[in-house]
């Protein structure tokens, strides 16, 4: 790289949370180096950012074995074309943004190039097959980690790790018309509110969604003043979801509003696990966190995770503070039962909000995608020194 051109960074999202994380760093980032070239994998989000997008992960954003192995076609297109053009370009830095199965193949290919290579939000090495942290630390050049709980197993590992922080701290703030929600999605002040969250990857609608429809089908049956609300991430197909619902014989409010608008402005929420469940844990909304995979995936990863729990907001407050209905326990009745509880009960109703409290403190003090974007940017001034 001659003194005049500007510092190339390839980033690599495979699914919505990734994309949304690289989106808000590219942005932080830009201040930094107004004339850094930024190229790679992602969405809808990345690509408004202003990066040049190789391939569209919205195609391979699937959780599962099976799931996998449904889409290893695309799978396969897609390490193909972002290979090809780490041999073509040769960025001075590679972003890895979750993703881990993909990304860490592709972390391999750029080493083998003498690119260097940075990731973003940990394998979670912590939760199931601990010992692939060295096999990862001779993948990368340093890792940048969400919780403060994950440094210690790079240290111990001797990986260079940086705690960034969680981005969603400072991101995940209601505006200044959540007031008005209700009214927009013309539901009425006094009544209440149950919120859908199936997910944002195809395959999560596709296990999760019917199961929910009928949960609210099954609570209406017991209250018919209840209202169901269902926010459909930008990354789904709206029509076909409102399809799905129109089936049920309630009705199912669909929004593409503000997230945040729609969850304080919810009751109680039965959602899918994720990151979706650390956004509703800092508005402080009751919840219970509900999964399904194929039989074959769940039999081998339930053999392979060695913490008691799969919610985030369980995992990062260090304790149970939701239920989690995992599986064959994810059928309606027992759902609506543990919705209702935190509805009616008010002694349990406070507990769970105590708890989400928890998950709070434990996120680290903001400015995440600050603290990452900064990362970067000392990473490429090493780089560029390196070559002088």
């Amino acid at each position: 790289m001659t003194e005049s051109q500007p510092f190339h960074v390839m980033l690599l999202a495979g699914e919505a949370s990734g994309d949304a994380h690289g989106a808000e760093v590219v942005e932080v980032l830009r201040q930094l180096q107004p004339d850094i070239r930024l190229s790679g994998m992602g969405s809808t989000a990345m690509k408004r950012a202003g990066v040049d997008i190789i391939f569209d992960s919205a195609s391979i954003a699937v959780v599962g074995i099976v799931e996998v192995i449904k889409h290893w076609g695309e799978i396969k297109q897609a390490m193909k074309q972002v290979k090809n053009q780490l041999e073509t370009t040769r960025p001075d830095l590679l972003v890895l943004i979750d993703y881990p199965e993909f990304n860490l193949k592709m972390a391999r290919h750029a080493k083998s190039l003498g690119i260097k290579v940075l990731f973003y939000i940990s394998p979670q090495v912590w939760a199931w097959r601990p010992k692939r942290i060295h096999k990862i630390g001779r993948s990368i050049d340093h890792m940048a980690v969400l919780f403060k709980f994950e440094t210690q197993y790079y240290e111990n590992a001797k990986i260079p790790v940086t705690f960034v922080g969680h981005p969603l701290v400072d991101k995940v703030k209601p505006s200044s018309q959540a007031s008005r929600e209700k009214q927009r999605l013309g539901i009425q002040e006094n009544k209440r509110v149950i919120g859908l969250f199936p997910g944002s990857r195809r395959s999560e609608i596709a296990r999760l969604l019917p199961v929910m429809l009928d949960t609210a089908a099954a609570m209406q049956a017991q209250d018919n003043s209840l209202v169901f609300v269902l926010p459909v991430a930008p990354t789904l197909d709206f029509a076909a979801i409102k399809a799905e619902c129109d089936h049920q014989s309630i009705e199912i409010i669909l929004t593409q509003d503000n997230l945040y608008d729609v969850i304080v402005n919810c009751d109680a929420i039965v959602s899918c696990s994720g990151t979706v469940t650390l956004e509703i844990a800092l508005l402080g909304i009751p919840l219970c966190i509900i999964y399904k995979m194929s039989w074959l995936s769940y039999q081998i990863m339930s053999r392979l995770i060695t913490i008691n729990h799969i919610g985030l907001a369980n995992i990062v407050a260090g304790q149970k503070v939701v239920e989690e209905l995992l599986q064959e326990d994810a059928y309606p009745e027992n759902i609506s039962q543990e919705m209702f509880r935190l509805l009616n009960d008010s002694n349990y109703r406070e507990e769970v909000i105590a708890g989400l409290k928890k998950v709070k403190e434990n996120l680290g003090m903001g400015e995440g995608s600050r603290h990452m974007a900064n990362l970067i940017n000392s990473l490429l001034v090493e780089t560029k020194q390196s070559t002088v």
